[in-house]
């Protein structure tokens, strides 16, 4: 750590906490995005219709943490909508 203060130390501490969530849920959000595209290609549309709605929570819950912009998740979510309705 490079930081000399006291309060230094402690915000050092809190973003390399807040940091290891964040690539945490953002990992959690690439799973889920990759499981419903694999499902997409399997041409299954009602296990596509079922992951896909866990996977828009799961960006919806990213998002209402900060850790994506929220137009980001709606972008995100509505292509993988897109290609789920493509198959129906």
């Amino acid at each position: 750590m490079l930081a000399n203060h006291k309060s230094a130390e402690k915000r050092a501490r809190q973003s390399e906490r807040r940091r290891e969530v964040n690539v945490s849920a953002r990992s959690r959000v690439k799973t889920a995005v990759k499981t419903t595209l694999k499902s997409v290609e399997e041409k299954d549309l009602e296990a596509s219709r079922t992951v896909l709605r866990e996977t828009t929570k799961t960006i919806a819950k990213a998002a209402a943490k900060g850790i994506f912009h929220k137009k980001t998740a709606a972008r995100k979510i509505s292509r993988l909508a897109k290609k789920v309705n493509a198959l129906g």
